[in-house]
């Protein structure tokens, strides 16, 4: 639960997120005038229609030979400042756009309190994913409650008192915009216009119901509740927004917002109310983590404050509630049947939001999904797979105007509009890797689950074209005849080459589960040896440096000063696969991790938290996760860049898994990096590779007792301080429960 003592001061501070997945609504809880602000996930400016023009990244003329020419000149020359590459490979960016908030909902409140009082209360309960407001004023007690149901597509509140006809306010809606409609007759009111820049038509209607009192529309668009016991309403919003290629235009959406907020309004408040708690805790109570903390009747932001890191049980309450609350906004912004969480989750104020909210391919919405099958989530992926699906058609179109193969192929940042090309700022424009990174998530969720089914229909056919791409565009490189990325560039830092290091793991990785993926599904002889005989020739991208480092590059440029925010030469341990810990490798990306620092931006100490994890240093990783609850969070425990940004929420959560439950070699391995802070606790539900659910019960540092149950019939190694040998062979059987405690 997070609760506070004063309402809201700002958004991105203090607000508290509730979501549907495409609706969200951030509620700040102010007394006069409460405040909602409102999303919708396909609310964006940009693609086709822009005013700007749109052109998908592609190269708006043909430029025969300037790919061949950066590759000839780093042959020659060695690397290419990023200026120079973009000179000739990048191209201004139009009509690209940004997520938009989709406006405010006030609910004036006539004889609300100036200021909170000490009955003031404002919270967010991560079980129930219901938002509440109570005070107390003039000796009535006044409750609001918030929640946005999936299974209604409606965000709904409900104002109570508990003395009949105290219940008055006016609900009116805002924008930034000047783009809208606002009317109102009886109890609905509606909210209906087009993006000035592309046309996008949306729509929101808000139903009004009480509980006595009466409801009256005004002629300004607004709609007020006077001497009500009780009352509360349900906003449905739509676009017109398809993932379809290449128009991305689909329905007016007025009959879908129609038919959800009617049926909500036909049916009873408390029925919505419990459909939406049943399908929120159907996901969010699989996992249960106890690692010493205690229920704390400090308010949230003091929590935060407060923390030290140290032996607290207060420290062990925030550490324990920022994990379920990266679970919470994956649940509340990657629902079924929209778009994948964003830079943002599915929450924004702003017309124009940092970096426009976008999806970030360079690792930001690949970290987005990293805890989803762990922390048994999986359901949250679909948006994910659908979003990758819609992406490969313009990815086609890219791979073939701007490499001249096929593949498909997307670049360092996407839109909802398929931009799969490239644009001019020089150090983030060029990074083809990306398709290849994407897919790995989809081939993680067959691990998880074992899904032939799936497997062939969604994960495979994008793989196998990512790495078709890749298959085509590998060239050989004089130095030493092995097959490289060219031109790579190692995520927003130093110079382009060939060959860098994480270019060359990410497509290890894409290759290697490619061709496992093959093999289980038995695609062709011919196309399986493609893939063994480039994996052959490939550079694995692993090098040790001059002073035990893994190089980030090729040649050894490596600097022990640097403390860069990206630690992309360290992908083949986190999220790859290709280094195991106590390896040599593995050696060699601790000291390269020891000389970055424990600094960085908030995403960036997340993803510290997983390669600590990895490196089985469970007090590092814990160190890691206290600096990020230190500086890099706010209040209302969002993760912040600066400015506010998602992906370290759920990075943070993925690290906290992994020092509990690892399984990317195969073997289940039970507290892998269990720190020394947690000494005894608990975890309940996380999920193995291989179709394992794990429950895991320690004390004193070790494990005492585990619970391991499968969902598929098949050999499985579990690694733990259990057995006298260090791991035991389960046979187990889809459905069955095994109980392990340690060996006499």
């Amino acid at each position: 639960m997070l609760h506070y003592r004063a309402p809201a001061a700002g958004w991105e501070r203090e607000s508290l997120p509730i979501g549907g997945g495409a609706l969200g609504a951030s509620v700040h809880g102010t007394l006069a005038s409460e405040l909602l602000t409102l999303n919708e996930k396909t609310l964006w400016t940009g693609g086709p229609g822009s005013s700007q023009g749109y052109d998908f990244g592609n190269w708006t003329a043909p430029r025969p030979g300037a790919l061949t020419g950066v590759q000839q000149r780093l042959d020659a020359e060695g690397a290419l400042g990023p200026d120079a590459v973009a000179a000739e490979l990048g191209q201004a960016r139009v009509g690209y756009g940004a997520y938009q908030v989709f406006g405010e909902l006030h609910l004036d409140l006539p004889h609300a309190p100036a200021a909170p009082d000490d009955s003031y209360r404002r919270g967010l309960d991560l079980r129930t994913a219901l938002a509440s407001v109570s005070y107390t004023h003039e000796g009535v007690a006044h409750t609001r409650e918030f929640f946005v149901s999936h299974p209604g597509s409606v965000i709904a509140g409900r104002l109570a008192a508990d003395r009949p006809g105290q219940v008055a306010f006016t609900l009116r809606y805002t924008s930034p915009r000047k783009d809208f409609t606002a009317s109102a007759t009886g109890d609905r009111l509606t909210v209906r216009g087009a993006l000035k820049d592309n046309g996008l038509r949306f729509e929101a209607q808000i139903r009004v119901r009480t509980k006595g009192g009466t409801v009256s529309a005004g002629a300004d668009g607004s709609i007020t509740v006077t001497g009500a016991d009780s009352a509360w309403f349900f906003l449905a919003a739509g676009t017109d927004y398809a993932d379809t290629y290449p128009g991305y235009r689909g329905e007016d959406p007025h009959s879908k917002v129609t038919a959800a907020v009617d049926a909500a309004a036909a049916t009873s408040y408390e029925r919505v109310r419990d459909t939406h708690v049943n399908d929120h805790r159907t996901l969010f109570d699989r996992v249960a983590l106890d690692i010493g903390q205690q229920l704390s009747d400090l308010p949230t932001d003091q929590l935060l404050s407060g923390y030290t890191g140290g032996a607290a049980p207060a420290d062990r309450a925030l550490e324990a509630l920022f994990f379920q609350y990266g679970r919470y906004l994956l649940i509340a912004s990657s629902r079924a049947g929209s778009l994948p969480a964003n830079l943002q989750g599915v929450w924004n104020n702003s017309t124009t939001p940092p970096w426009s909210a976008d999806y970030h391919s360079n690792i930001n919405l690949q970290m987005n999904y990293w805890l989803a099958e762990v922390t048994n989530l999986a359901e949250a992926t679909a948006p994910y797979d659908r979003y990758i699906q819609a992406m490969r058609e313009p990815g086609r179109r890219t791979a073939e105007e701007m490499f001249g193969t096929a593949g498909w192929v997307v670049h360092n940042e996407t839109n909802p509009y398929g931009f799969t090309g490239v644009h001019d700022w020089s150090t983030a424009f060029w990074f083809p890797e990306a398709a290849a990174w994407l897919t790995q998530q989809m081939y993680e969720h067959y691990r998880f689950s074992g899904s032939t089914d799936y497997l062939r229909s969604t994960a495979y056919p994008a793989m196998k074209e990512a790495a078709e791409f890749w298959l085509a565009n590998l060239r050989t490189d004089p130095r030493d005849g092995l097959l490289v990325v060219t031109p790579s560039y190692s995520p927003e830092h130093g110079d382009f080459t060939a060959g860098a290091a994480m270019s060359q793991q990410i497509v290890h990785d894409l290759l290697t589960n490619t061709l496992e993926a093959a093999r289980t599904l038995g695609d062709a002889a011919a196309f399986r040896d493609r893939l063994e005989s480039a994996l052959e020739q490939l550079d694995p991208g692993l090098r040790i440096g001059s002073w035990g480092q893994l190089q980030e590059w090729k040649t050894d440029r490596d600097d022990p000063a640097d403390d860069h925010r990206h630690v992309s030469h360290l992908f083949a341990l986190h999220p790859g696969r290709q280094i195991e810990a106590g390896s040599s490798w593995a050696e060699a990306a601790k000291v390269s991790l020891g000389a970055r620092g424990d600094g960085g931006t908030g995403w960036s100490k997340a993803w510290k938290i997983n390669f600590w994890a990895r490196l089985l240093d469970g007090t590092h990783a814990h160190k890691m996760l206290s600096e990020q609850l230190k500086s890099s969070t706010l209040p209302n425990l969002w993760d912040t860049h600066p400015p506010f940004q998602i992906d370290g929420n759920f990075g943070a959560t993925s690290g906290i898994a992994e020092m509990l439950l690892q399984s990317q070699h195969d073997a289940v391995e039970i507290l892998p990096a269990l720190p020394a802070a947690w000494p005894a606790g608990s975890v309940r539900g996380l999920r193995a590779r291989g179709g394992f659910t794990v429950e895991i019960e320690w004390a004193a540092g070790k494990a005492r007792r585990v619970v391991i149950t499968a969902s598929r019939t098949r050999e499985v190694t579990v690694r733990s301080t259990l057995f006298a040998g260090g791991e035991k062979v389960i046979r187990a059987r889809a459905g069955k429960s095994y109980t392990l405690t340690p060996e006499s």
